[in-house]
């Protein structure tokens, strides 16, 4: 038998060993390990931004553990197994991938991402966004909106329309501050992200991860600071903000070299 199964059915009856004989395991339900398989997956999302292959490696295996738990409960409930969960995604990318499996041509990128949102809607899908999770945060929630919608062609030409865009509704933004109502601001300052998210896809960066970058890079910043006022017998919380600002600057300094 190929080694790869042999590994799956070992993971499998374990899984079997552990819902019968542990008393952790044997309680848990759908609801308990939603928020454990949450933590798991923003745990292996960070072994990827630090690149920690070893880590990546044991995140994977947790979440093929929460997965193979979900089949098991879902069995005992007589709803699925994992037999029709992974028949289900087969079909599924068979159906989705008419280029691979079917006659229809594909050639790029794009093209199956196009391809890929129609054969949704044949699927009895109401809404091109009716696959966005709403509980996914704001910005990537926003970017897989945009995404969706330029599958189906709803989408911005170029670049320069985009940033035209972002200037737009920047100058919208300071309208609604010199009117002062508050709910204005707010909808204006969401515009004002909405758009500089898609100038994001344009110039091919994922704001998720370049903001995540850049707040490591400012809490990097920040605790070198820190311990450089510490070695000063500085204290933080007694200084000005120019004084602050000094050791900042020297901060940033140690950080390019």
């Amino acid at each position: 038998m190929d080694s790869r199964l042999l590994a799956f059915e070992r993971l499998l009856n374990i899984m079997d060993d552990l819902r019968e004989k542990c008393p952790w395991d044997k309680k848990q339900t759908f609801e308990t390990l939603r928020t454990l398989t949450i933590e798991e997956t923003y745990e292996l999302a960070d072994a990827i931004s630090t690149n920690d292959l070893p880590a990546i490696k044991g995140e994977i295996g947790d979440l093929f553990l929460h997965l193979v738990f979900y089949c098991k409960l879902g069995n005992e409930q007589k709803a699925f197994d994992v037999e029709s969960v992974l028949n289900a995604i087969c079909d599924k990318l068979i159906f989705r991938h008419p280029h691979i499996y079917g006659d229809t041509e594909a050639s790029t990128e794009e093209e199956v991402k196009a391809n890929w949102e129609k054969l949704k809607l044949k699927e009895g899908k109401k809404s091109v966004l009716e696959g966005v999770p709403a509980a996914l945060p704001a910005m990537v929630k926003a970017m897989r909106i945009q995404e969706k919608v330029k599958g189906i062609g709803f989408d911005w030409e170029n670049k320069t329309q985009v940033w035209d865009k972002v200037q737009e509704e920047l100058m919208e933004l300071q309208d609604a501050e010199e009117s002062k109502i508050q709910e204005d601001i707010e909808s204006e300052f969401g515009d004002v992200l909405f758009s500089l998210i898609n100038y994001a896809r344009f110039i091919g960066v994922n704001p998720e991860n370049a903001l995540d970058k850049t707040n490591q890079k400012f809490k990097s910043r920040f605790q070198t600071m820190e311990l450089l006022m510490q070695a000063a017998q500085k204290n933080i919380s007694e200084m000005k903000l120019s004084e602050m600002d000094v050791f900042w600057e020297k901060a940033k300094e140690l950080e390019k070299k």
